[in-house]
């Protein structure tokens, strides 16, 4: 069962308070699909009124490692997880509500049996895009994430 979004905001509170700070919220999540927003407000805004686009990573990023984190907790095994590399294309300044989803979760399921079966790190590309209110996307981030079993 996929943990709430009401714990990973907790989780955000007490271990990335950056992201809480500045508005990141995990809206959705199940094994396939992580779904979350962030308002663009006076904390997270660039010198051009629009939202940093640091602050569009981290919840990004959060789409993507929110299902990383629920697919390694149901697994029952103890499993490193990093982000090896990530790039982001940037299309509109991002103004308003923005919503970044991801529908990799199959991508990491399988990366993360494989880490379990092999004993050997994975990667894993996810894909997380970022829409404003009108629907119109502001930007797409990729992140290669890297699983390995502890021994």
């Amino acid at each position: 069962m996929a943990a709430s979004a009401s714990k990973f905001n907790t989780f955000l509170f007490f271990k990335l308070p950056a992201a809480w700070w500045t508005g990141v919220r995990l809206r959705e999540l199940n094994k396939e699909k992580a779904v979350v927003t962030v308002t663009h407000r006076w904390i997270n805004q660039n010198p051009f009124k629009s939202m940093f686009w640091a602050v569009q990573g981290m919840a990004a990023e959060l789409s993507t490692g929110a299902m990383v984190m629920d697919h390694i907790q149901e697994s029952g095994k103890k499993v490193s997880m990093l982000v090896a590399n990530n790039k982001a294309t940037f299309s509109k300044k991002a103004t308003g509500k923005i919503t970044f989803s991801c529908e990799d979760g199959y991508k990491i399921g399988q990366a993360l049996q494989k880490a379990i079966e092999t004993g050997e790190g994975q990667t894993c590309w996810m894909t997380s895009t970022g829409v404003n209110e009108q629907g119109i996307v502001v930007s797409v981030f990729d992140f290669e994430w890297t699983l390995k079993v502890k021994s």
